[in-house]
């Protein structure tokens, strides 16, 4: 095809539901279309961890040649999401000397900061993954977003560092490889997440993002524009699935497909006289059922989620940080009266997000479920335009071809 494979930017979601694989492609215009979108049932994957690695290659090739053929190009490396209990954040921070003579701070300061930062004693057997630059202090002067060119003889820096255990992202990058593709970049899920769905304003006042996926919910807190706080729980959506067909005694598939049709977090959203058809176990005929039963399972789930969220977030000490609120995203965000239950019991506004600023097939994965993957090609095309540009082989050719024409003239 005549896409530019270096044009080309795809984001792997490997989660404990499904897997997703995007394929943005990077516009001449500085804007990003979504070209192609795989997606297949995750197996071998639980809680963003891998325990088989021959079903998790197998869902993870069948969603990159799905996408594949939705594109029309043939991938060869992916932006990866890392998530799972294995992923442990902390905030540090470096001091170092200003070292030109006339005190002014170049690039090169900020990287030794940085570099001071995140030399930190980790225990064995773990990795950074992320060094996040949070704000700056020059002297005394704090609250400074880019120290470049100011002068002073003391540089200080704050940082979120994010780290993963070796093993769990050597055998998720593992699986990968398997599946015939080579993994550019690991990043963070709730980093990815919240390049699709989360607003400069928001970043700045303050805000906490919720990713609700099928093993875990992940979330992050940003104030000032930074990420500050970490932070995964080990439910998620298969929790309240799981919930649902004990409750009622019914196939965990059939139990999936009731949350999806039916399902409401909150019973008061729940007309009385609405009724639902429930599927039995081993061929036994289904019944009918006040869909209130429904939620009267999934709001105790939806409340420990949200309540085991706010234990963590005032553990952490941010709860007074949350200016702009919540906001949801995640396949388990789409259950209807989540937010509802959010706010009632955070009391904060809290909105449901989907994937945006994208073009292209852009109603496609305008879904909760598909913010990781979405943001994952987001983040990579942000740090596209971010570094410098580059000359393509591309931009090479037509170097040469337009030297060869004006050497013609000439010549």
């Amino acid at each position: 095809s005549d896409v530019c494979s270096s044009d080309l930017l795809v984001g792997l979601d490997v989660g404990t539901s499904k897997v997703a694989a995007i394929v943005g492609e990077a516009m001449d215009d500085g804007s990003l279309d979504i070209i192609g979108i795989g997606l297949a049932e995750s197996k071998g994957i639980r809680r963003g961890v891998v325990n088989n690695v021959d079903s998790a290659a197998e869902a993870i090739t069948k969603a990159l040649d799905e996408a594949e053929l939705t594109a029309g190009v043939e991938i060869d490396t992916v932006h990866l999401a890392l998530s799972g209990a294995h992923v442990k954040a902390f905030n540090s921070r470096g001091v170092v000397a200003v070292a030109g003579r006339n005190r002014e701070i170049a690039r090169d300061d900020v990287k030794r900061a940085i570099d001071a930062a995140r030399a930190v004693a980790l225990p064995s057997g773990r990795e950074i993954l992320h060094v996040l630059p949070q704000d700056f202090v020059v002297d005394d002067q704090d609250g400074i977003g880019v120290p470049v060119g100011m002068t002073g003889s003391r540089l200080e820096v704050n940082v979120h560092v994010v780290t993963g255990s070796t093993s769990s992202m050597q055998n998720m990058v593992a699986c990968v490889n398997r599946a015939g593709v080579e993994v550019v970049e690991t990043v963070l899920e709730q980093l990815a997440a919240s390049e699709a769905v989360l607003t400069p304003d928001e970043k700045e006042l303050g805000v906490a993002l919720v990713d609700i996926g099928g093993g875990t919910t992940d979330f992050a807190i940003f104030e000032r524009g930074s990420l500050w706080h970490t932070g995964v729980l080990a439910v998620g959506g298969d929790h309240c699935t799981n919930d649902i067909a004990v409750g009622l005694r019914m196939p965990i598939p059939d139990a999936e497909k009731l949350k999806r049709r039916s399902g409401c977090a909150l019973t008061a959203l729940v007309p009385e006289d609405e009724h639902m058809d429930v599927a039995s176990m081993a061929g036994r005929r289904s019944r009918v059922m006040p869909r209130r039963v429904l939620s009267e399972i999934l709001q105790p789930r939806a409340e420990e989620i949200c309540h085991l969220l706010w234990d963590e977030i005032r553990k952490a000490g941010y709860e007074k940080s949350l200016n702009s609120g919540m906001v949801f995203t995640g396949g388990g965000a789409m259950l209807e009266g989540m937010v509802e239950i959010a706010e009632q019991i955070f009391d904060l506004p809290v909105r449901r997000a989907s994937p945006e600023g994208v073009g292209g097939l852009a109603d496609h994965v305008n879904n909760p479920a598909f913010a990781t993957a979405v943001g994952l090609v987001m983040y990579a095309h942000r740090n596209l335009q971010n570094e410098a540009p580059r000359v393509g082989a591309g931009a090479i050719g037509r170097i040469t071809g337009r030297l060869r024409t004006l050497f013609k003239e000439f010549f």
